[in-house]
């Protein structure tokens, strides 16, 4: 995904969800700090949005602009409506440090509000899945993150003991390794 249709998707989204802001999550979040981001980062054709003001119109985003819609099908990626307190576990304060992607032209007087990458990579460790674990990898060995900074997200994540422990040491031993 490009920055170009990142903001496609924030305008599509927020004429579909009758609202002027979305929350946007996930990887594709990533282009919000940074719009060049490496493109391993930008692999996805999906972006996971959610109306900051209508969280009622998900599923009308998912219905219009959705994984095999019309939408999809001529542009090449599509926008997936979801709960973001149901889709991503995020750190503390996760919504004071969001990136506001807004342009007048490009998405239309509308604003993305992009999770910041610390948060995204936090949020990526807490399901601990090899394709989010190989992403943060690669923020790390881009110094696109902080590891000291993207441990203190982690111990405010509100998961379990062992699995902050788990995932404070992946982030020590990864940072050592590179």
């Amino acid at each position: 995904m490009t920055r170009a249709q990142l903001e496609h998707a924030i305008r599509a989204a927020c004429e579909v969800s009758e609202d002027s802001e979305l929350w946007i999550f996930g990887s594709q979040a990533i282009l919000g700090e940074f719009p060049n981001a490496p493109e391993e980062l930008r692999a996805s054709v999906e972006v996971d949005v959610q109306p900051k003001n209508r969280s009622d119109k998900i599923n009308a985003i998912d219905g219009a602009l959705g994984e095999l819609s019309l939408f999809h099908q001529t542009h090449g990626f599509y926008v997936h409506g979801l709960s973001i307190g149901e889709a991503a576990m995020l750190s503390k304060g996760w919504e004071l440090r969001a990136t506001p992607v807004f342009d007048e032209i490009s998405t239309n007087g509308k604003t993305g509000w992009c999770v910041e990458v610390h948060d995204i990579a936090a949020s990526k460790l807490a399901a601990y899945r090899e394709k989010d674990r190989d992403f943060v990898r690669i923020l790390l060995i881009e110094k696109m993150i902080n590891p000291e900074t993207l441990i203190g997200r982690i111990c405010t994540l509100r998961i379990d003991e062992p699995l902050r422990d788990r995932l404070v040491q992946w982030v020590q031993f990864t940072a050592e390794e590179l």
